[in-house]
């Protein structure tokens, strides 16, 4: 063997080893990626999807049978129309001898393009019609619970039915948050859809959803329950579902509504009658036991405590554990808004938002909530102020 029949032979060994180190390599991506890969979600997205959630409810199949039979009336038509057209061109065209002429229209034909478009409008209409009645009507409604979107949350009242009474907010785990704002999130199947209170309702009951906003246009969806409502501020709203299995379902906010748009999940979690009834005793007594009165005075300590556990369920998202903020949002820590002895200018900011909305309205939160989270702030961090903000003065300034 020459010098040069070695060099390429050389060459030849080199390539091969090349190709097998990048295919052992790729497969190796390859199973990786599979591994960090997310799975389907039970009741909310899947992955590659390309049609409908699944449906649990009646109005939802009807949505669908309603979506195919449209699909398949325009497919006709398409094929029909086309097909037609591309005859005609191809066959009547002038490389073969055809020479164009004037056609009278005779009235068959001005007829026939007018009755059957009206036709097929019809025919598309009266089942369209049947299932945007059936969607609208909210009567006889189980059980009729108030939604109200928030930049950027939900909050949830029960005012009619089995757990009249009862109202929180929902907003997004605030881990979902942290792994968004790294901007490497781990993969996880219900990425930005877990909430730390889901909406609780039972099973094959009638719900009417009553749904309002506090600041500007949300839209509340649940792609499974075939529903979509808009929550307006001012006006008020409603639609309606019955979930037909129990399980946990989600939705997003479908209305633009700012920067965290994509902070508000829904989660509605469907239980048996039994469950259903435990988790309202359950709930009942939580409202009992934090019922607070506003004429109480508290300590300095208790306060703190108290202000911390909101802090981590409302402000942490926005304004971070530290108290640094990020980006528009200002931070509290060395906050001269926060460490003001006069109380009432960060009273008005939480009761009444700032900013133009960057800053929401936390009217929803009770007195000694606030009392107890702006006194945090105040003593937390490196604002050592030892200030005290009593509920009393958050009373008076509502």
């Amino acid at each position: 063997m020459g010098p040069g029949e070695k060099t390429s032979w050389l060459h030849k060994l080199i390539a091969a080893k090349q190709v097998i180190v990048g295919s052992v390599l790729g497969a190796g991506v390859w199973i990786t990626a599979a591994a960090q890969r997310v799975n389907d979600l039970p009741g909310g997205p899947a992955v590659n999807q390309l049609n409908f959630a699944p449906p649990v409810t009646r109005i939802a199949e009807m949505q669908h049978w309603l979506h195919w039979f449209m699909m398949a009336i325009c497919a006709v038509i398409f094929v029909v129309v086309f097909g037609v057209m591309f005859y005609s061109i191809l066959k009547h065209r002038k490389s073969v001898g055809h020479k164009s002429q004037v056609l009278a229209e005779p009235i068959w034909v001005e007829l026939g393009w007018t009755i059957v478009p009206l036709l097929i409008v019809i025919g598309m209409a009266l089942p369209a019609t049947k299932v945007l009645v059936a969607q609208k009507d909210t009567t006889n409604a189980d059980l009729t619970i108030k939604a109200t979107g928030m930049q950027w949350k939900w909050g949830y009242d029960y005012i009619k039915g089995e757990g009249e009474g009862i109202g929180f907010l929902s907003t997004l785990d605030n881990h979902h948050r942290v792994m968004s704002n790294s901007g490497k999130p781990e993969p996880t199947d219900d990425y930005l859809l877990k909430v730390d209170n889901p909406l609780v309702v039972p099973v094959n009951k009638k719900i009417r959803i009553i749904t309002t906003a506090n600041d500007v246009i949300h839209s509340w969806m649940v792609p499974a329950f075939g529903v979509k409502q808009d929550a307006i501020p001012g006006f008020v709203r409603d639609t309606w579902f019955r979930a037909e299995q129990t399980g946990d379902f989600y939705g997003q906010c479908a209305e633009l509504c700012g920067k965290e748009h994509a902070y508000m999940p829904i989660h509605v979690k469907v239980v048996s009658a039994q469950a259903y009834s435990a988790w309202v005793a359950e709930q009942q007594a939580l409202i009992a036991a934090a019922a607070d009165d506003p004429t109480k005075v508290w300590t300095l300590s208790d306060l703190v405590q108290r202000g911390e556990s909101v802090y981590a369920a409302n402000c942490v998202a926005c304004h971070q554990a530290g108290g640094q903020g990020a980006g528009p949002i200002k931070a509290l820590d060395g906050s001269a808004l926060v460490t003001d002895a006069d109380h009432s200018k960060m009273i008005n900011v939480m009761l009444n938002g700032a900013a133009g909305g960057a800053m929401p309205a936390w009217k929803q939160l009770s007195d000694t909530e606030l009392a107890a989270v702006i006194t945090f702030a105040k003593n937390n961090w490196s604002n050592r102020t030892e200030q005290i903000v009593q509920p009393a003065e958050v009373l008076s300034a509502r």
